[in-house]
């Protein structure tokens, strides 16, 4: 209220009880704290940083006067313990582990392509369905370490290649189907990826992976399947 009351030097605006006053807008901590998680630049990080010396420098403050003004201190300590704690739940909920959405790799870029389709395999808590038809060599090394329930849908897969992957691993099931033509992914029945590339063939040209949301689509397929 102290604050607000000084906002304002107009006599018509002035009086606290006029409408035509309003209450200021101001970014709280947790707010540039999360506007800055979210925008990935360097005035973002800049700001982070800024948060932080924020709190610092708050402390020094706090440690300094706490002799001369016990009351004021002990309230202002309190004010930012609990903005540390919520700080610290809202960073807990940017989980670094979280699949994109949405994601296009540029040609020759095969480790990121490879790392997020591991990911996505081992978000997986019970089940994986694969469907591509040209399964190879490069995706069963990824899935023989993958301890899911497994099943790969395709038309064009190497008998010999699934006589010996079964010969000895015994995760994933293996089902003809011709009547697909794009490659998706469904994690535990519930989450459907599409990919524009084939599996064995990620990051050799540039390519897209995308989570489907409509639950109406995924019903679908799994129909099929």
């Amino acid at each position: 209220m102290e604050d607000k009351s000084i906002l304002r030097s107009k006599f018509s605006t002035a009086n606290l009880n006029n409408m035509s006053r309003v209450n200021p807008r101001v970014f709280t901590e947790q707010g540039v704290y999360m506007l800055a998680t979210i925008l990935k630049s360097k005035v973002a990080t800049e700001i982070s940083i800024a948060i932080m010396d924020a709190f610092v420098n708050m402390r020094h403050y706090i440690n300094f006067n706490r002799t001369l003004l016990p009351n004021r201190v002990l309230l202002l300590e309190e004010k930012v313990n609990n903005n540390t704690k919520r700080i610290n739940e809202l960073f807990d909920k940017f989980d670094p582990s979280v699949i994109a959405k949405d994601y296009i790799f540029f040609e020759g870029e095969l480790y990121d392509a490879h790392s997020l389709l591991i990911d996505i395999f081992n978000s997986a808590k019970d089940t994986i369905i694969i469907i591509d038809n040209y399964i190879g060599k490069e995706l069963l090394d990824i899935l023989k370490s993958i301890n899911k329930k497994i099943t790969i849908v395709s038309k064009n897969i190497s008998s010999t290649l699934k006589k010996k992957y079964e010969s000895q691993y015994n995760n994933i099931v293996f089902m003809g189907d011709n009547s697909f033509h794009d490659r998706f992914i469904i994690i535990d029945e519930e989450t459907l990826y599409h990919c524009g590339a084939s599996f064995k063939d990620l990051g050799k040209k540039c390519f897209a992976i995308h989570e489907i949301m409509d639950a109406d689509y995924l019903g679908r397929l799994l129909g099929i399947v």
